[in-house]
Parts: structure tokens; C-alpha cells; sequence
């Protein structure tokens, strides 16, 4: 236990005491023994903090900086034009198509209408270009109809001038180009009778946008050619 030294106290008693420090005045002062130490006195300015401009501020009253709309406009707009691009790399998009995708961002008018014009100035949006490539891949690759054609252009959003002028360039040739598709599938049917054979080859150039006509004697003829079995012969 620690114990003080009290005014007049034994020498011997000094030992293992602990020192007085005075709470004021100058540091590491030490109470003598027999001897009363007179504390200096303690003035108001003693007392006074050095002035902090922060201190008194309320936790709550900090200013703090809220996003405003146009910074918040601003991050919507970053994010639209990644998104939109995001989508354009993996798939090449019609201008209807991409307003599709910037509307989930709910941007104001101006901040759309310059995204698009921005796009389309790099030539990623290019609905004249989309028109030819979709009639390509339709004529070259798939053997489809001009009326599938149209379709698929409609449906990606092409305007109605663009589509026209893309299809223009597809000569009128639906019967031949009908016949060869069918020739291309009238391999596979050997293994059936006439009749289903001509079914089947029918429906799958109706399927591409042939009229009937044109899908049952392009079917008739790629059978005919393809040495298939004769069509079914009634008895009465």
C-alpha cells in the first residue's frame, strides 16, 4: 500500500513512499519534507483551451457531401454507355435496338439523343449496314425467302426505307434460290416414302419465307432429282 508523506513526518519513513506531484505549477516539483510548498496560483487564462476552430461543431452539423443530380445523372449516363457498348461487342444492334437498352437507365432526352449520336459517329450503330448483313446471312447462309427477310429486318427494329433499299439488292429469284435449299435437304430423305418426303421438304421452305407454290415445286424437283422413291400409286 502507498503512503503519503504528511508535514513533520519520521526521516526514516521516506523510504518506499511515492513523491507528490503537484496537480499546477512547474513540472516535476516535489513536496520537501518539512517544508510546505506553496502551489502557484492559477489564473482563468491558465484555464482556457488554445481555440480549435473544429471543436464545439456537432457530430451531426459536419457538412457532408450529398450527390447531386447532375453527379448522380452523370454516373447514369457512364453506366448506360458501358452497358450499351458491353452489348454492341456481342451483338451488332439496330438504333431501335440500342434505345431499348439505354431506357432501363431512365436518362433525360438530350443525354439519350447524344449517346446514340455518339455511337452511331463511331459507326457502331449503322442500321444500313445491320439491313445488309441480316439479308446476307438470310440469302447466303440460310436460304430464306424474301418474306422471312423482311421480317427479321422488321422485327430488329430497321426502318421501313432501310429494309427496302437492303432487300432491293436480293435479286427475285425465289425459285431458284428455293430449289437449291432444297436440293441441300433432299439428301437427308431418302429413307422415306414420297409423300412424307414431300411434306417435310415443303414445310421447311414454307418455314423460310417461300409462298406455297414456290416451296412445293422447288420440294417436287429436288426429289425428282434426288432419284426418291415415286409418289404413292391408288387403286380404285
Amino acid at each position: 500500500m502507498v503512503r503519503f508523506v504528511e508535514d513533520g513526518g519520521e526521516s526514516g519513513a521516506s523510504e518506499g513512499l511515492a513523491p507528490v506531484i503537484p496537480l499546477f505549477g512547474a513540472a516535476g516539483a516535489v513536496v520537501e519534507r518539512g517544508k510546505r510548498h506553496t502551489t502557484p496560483s492559477i489564473t482563468d487564462d491558465d484555464l482556457e483551451p488554445s481555440w480549435s476552430s473544429t471543436w464545439g461543431a456537432d457530430v451531426h452539423e459536419v457538412a457532408v457531401d450529398e450527390p447531386t443530380a447532375a453527379a448522380d445523372e452523370a454516373r447514369r449516363t457512364e453506366l448506360a454507355e458501358k452497358t450499351l457498348l458491353r452489348k454492341i461487342r456481342g451483338r451488332s444492334l439496330s438504333v431501335s435496338e440500342a434505345h431499348g437498352v439505354l431506357a432501363e437507365f431512365h436518362l433525360e432526352r438530350h443525354e439519350l439523343d447524344a449517346i446514340i449520336e455518339a455511337f452511331a459517329g463511331r459507326g457502331y450503330l449503322d442500321d444500313a449496314a445491320l439491313a445488309e448483313q441480316i439479308v446476307h446471312v438470310g440469302v447466303d447462309r440460310r436460304g430464306s425467302g424474301r418474306r422471312v427477310i423482311a421480317q427479321t429486318l422488321a422485327k430488329r427494329g430497321i426502318p421501313r426505307d432501310v429494309a427496302d433499299a437492303a432487300l432491293s439488292a436480293v435479286p427475285d429469284d425465289d425459285d431458284e434460290r428455293a430449289l437449291e435449299f432444297a436440293r441441300s435437304k433432299a439428301r437427308g430423305l431418302g429413307g422415306l416414302d414420297h409423300d412424307t418426303a414431300l411434306r417435310r421438304l415443303a414445310g421447311q421452305l414454307g418455314r423460310r419465307g417461300y409462298p406455297g407454290s414456290v416451296a412445293l415445286r422447288a420440294a417436287k424437283q429436288a426429289l425428282a432429282e434426288e432419284g426418291g422413291p415415286s409418289p404413292s400409286v391408288r387403286f380404285r
